[in-house]
């Protein structure tokens, strides 16, 4: 024990973030209690969605079997309490909710850090500036905007605001998260987050290659705070919350009271219910009730696979499946050429070819329309546009197999005989 107080002590001492990542150790969706954090308040006029509950859907849903591995099968519900880390589980589909169940002493109003999922609603917030000009265009540099960083590493000059929501910097920036020596560590318990981007190197010509790396949210984060002025929790308070009716209040952690500079890569706190309202403008193209909230070129461009990027656009994901048969097993192909042909034959607008491992033969993974927003202990917001469906899932942590569950809910509701997943 003393050993351990010595280290924490001399930790502190050296680096404010190391001292910090000793105390409160790996990253919790709580730890929007022992962060700073500008306040967003819920609206007067609360938006509810329908209840849907009392419908076959539901019925169907709470059906599905999940049969885990080396384990019995168990209907959703029972499966998502006894076997995972969950705290809400939201289905919701025409405006109706369909599945709403809250574990682990959650409740509907009670927010916690949705982490990564950060990143798209940075990413709405940057819409929303451009479409009110604060920001002319995703192709400015972003010295334009943060002239700071003139005087930091060259290739600042060359850095768009486009490279940075598609994850192109280049930084030299490590994404791990074992390790609070890593560049991420930093950025989540520093004080002075700026400070620590304008000493960032670059490993590689920005534009050159997708390389996920948050510090390119938080300076998406830093130009919407510079352009309007403001906390960009206040921001998101007056442009979506008060006008898509929110009923909780949220927060947006920052990194100290001297600075406030928020935390726009990880640190947005908020209940599920909230959330998918937010899906909702998205799942809307933008439109809530009647206005243009977002506008549509801006929602288009997060929901279109950009398979050359890893079908990552905007900070977002587009959900990608390998092409099988009917048998359930890959499609293989001779060659790349002949994949690509098996890919047009199958009608595939956004696919990429790739060779299987072991093997000589090609396979086919394609994106289709559902995308979705992504946090590191399994926060997830899945928006499915052709089902007109959302589906929110948060936890404590990021237990395997949520996106088949997902496709086990689309199943069953397109086809009332299916019900089982593995």
């Amino acid at each position: 024990m003393r050993l351990l107080i010595a280290f924490i002590f001399i930790a502190s001492l050296s680096s404010c973030h190391v001292g910090r990542f000793a105390v409160y150790n790996f990253a919790n969706i709580t730890d929007h209690k022992i962060f700073p954090y500008t306040e967003i308040l819920p609206s007067d006029q609360q938006f509810q969605f329908q209840n849907g509950t009392k419908t076959s859907y539901t019925e169907r849903i709470e059906k599905i079997t999940i049969t885990p591995p080396n384990g019995e099968g168990k209907q959703l519900d029972d499966y998502l309490r006894e076997e995972t880390k969950t705290t809400a589980f939201l289905v919701i589909k025409n405006d109706s909710i369909l599945f709403e169940q809250y574990y682990r002493g959650y409740e509907q109003s009670t927010i916690s850090n949705i982490f990564s999922a950060t990143k798209s609603v940075t990413s709405m917030m940057v819409g929303i500036a451009i479409d009110e000009g604060k920001i002319k265009d995703v192709n400015d540099v972003v010295t334009d905007y943060l002239p700071d960083f003139k005087n930091a590493h060259p290739y600042f000059q060359q850095l768009t605001i486009q490279h940075l929501l598609d994850m192109r910097a280049g930084f030299d920036f490590q994404e791990r998260y074992a390790t609070p020596f890593a560049e991420v560590a930093k950025l989540y318990y520093e004080t002075n987050q700026q400070k620590q981007l304008l000493k960032l190197g670059f490993s590689h010509e920005p534009g050159t290659y997708h390389s996920y790396q948050s510090a390119s949210t938080s300076m998406l984060g830093l130009i919407v705070e510079r352009v309007t002025e403001q906390p960009i929790g206040k921001y998101l308070e007056e442009k979506i919350w008060q006008p898509l009716g929110m009923q909780h209040r949220a927060t947006w952690s920052y990194d100290d009271q001297k600075h406030q500079s928020s935390k726009t890569f990880c640190c947005f706190n908020t209940t599920a219910i909230d959330l998918a309202k937010i899906a909702r403008l998205y799942l809307n193209n933008g439109e809530w009730n009647g206005k243009q909230i977002l506008s549509k070129e801006w929602v288009d461009a997060a929901r279109t696979p950009n398979v050359e990027n890893d079908s990552y656009q905007n900070q977002w994901y587009s959900s990608t499946r390998i092409h099988r048969g009917e048998d359930g097993e890959y499609m293989l192909y001779p060659d790349s050429l002949s994949a690509i042909a098996g890919a047009r034959q199958a009608d595939l607008n956004h696919f990429s070819v790739s060779p299987k491992r072991g093997s000589e033969s090609w396979y086919i993974r394609y994106s289709g329309s559902d995308f979705y927003a992504l946090g590191i202990l399994g926060q997830i917001i899945y928006i499915a546009p052709e089902e007109n469906l959302i589906m929110i899932r948060l936890g404590e942590k990021a237990d395997s197999g949520y996106l088949k569950i997902f496709d086990a809910i689309q199943k069953t509701i397109n086809n009332p005989k299916i019900s089982q997943s593995s």
